[in-house]
């Protein structure tokens, strides 16, 4: 009888320590392992390969303009799992071009919700691609001997992107992609019944940088 109550007792203390280990082992192994920062904000500077400004004019013909530029914005963002993040971009993107007698000035600020799907590679190399929708306000001007049109719009635009993200460390991000985004289109209103559409996209490249933090 001796020996057994003290047999009793060490079973029944026996789960008491083995919790209190287990918990001991679980909080070494979080402490341990590399904070997670997935939410992020950077700069983005992107180049226009094929800034196109496509100016139609009814029962007058139409011009396509075309001319390489830079434009920048910003951008904020979650990674939301491990394939999926979304994203508000914001950016300004312009252009200044004579083509037969017509000067085109247009300046174009959008503003679109991006979704992507990526995939990490060893901690440090993400392949994705993208989707974003959103709205555009484009400026436009068009001046020649007979005309001088001013108006601005506030129009639907889409783009879609690929690209690779590279971590750096655990806070710093670099951004290599190309898009192709369509920011919306003008109408000019001119004398009588007669009027003009300019149409507004853009192939770019991009590079970008952002900073990640934890909420």
């Amino acid at each position: 009888m001796k020996k057994i109550i003290p047999a009793l007792f060490t079973i029944m203390i026996s789960p008491v320590f083995a919790q209190e280990y287990w918990d001991d082992y679980n909080s070494y192994e979080n402490y341990n392992e590399p904070q997670k920062y997935d939410t992020y904000a950077g700069i983005r500077i992107h180049k226009n390969e094929r800034l196109a400004l496509k100016y139609d004019i009814t029962d007058g013909g139409n011009s396509t303009i075309r001319k390489d530029n830079f434009g920048f914005g910003a951008v904020i963002g979650n990674r939301l799992t491990d394939n999926v993040k979304i994203e508000f971009e914001t950016s300004y993107t312009g252009m200044e071009e004579s083509k037969r007698n017509r000067d085109f000035d247009f300046d174009i600020w959008a503003n679109m919700l991006n979704v992507y799907l990526f995939k990490e590679f060893s901690g440090a190399v993400a392949p994705y691609a993208g989707l974003g929708i959103g709205f555009a306000t484009i400026w436009g001007n068009v001046v020649d001997a007979d005309i001088h049109l001013s108006d601005n719009v506030f129009d639907l635009s889409y783009q879609a992107m690929v690209g690779v993200n590279f971590a750096l460390n655990n806070r710093i991000d670099l951004n290599l992609g190309l898009k192709y985004q369509y920011y919306g289109e003008v109408e000019h209103k001119k004398s009588g019944n007669m009027f003009a559409i300019t149409d507004v996209d853009a192939t770019e490249f991009y590079f970008g940088a952002v900073y990640k933090f934890g909420i």
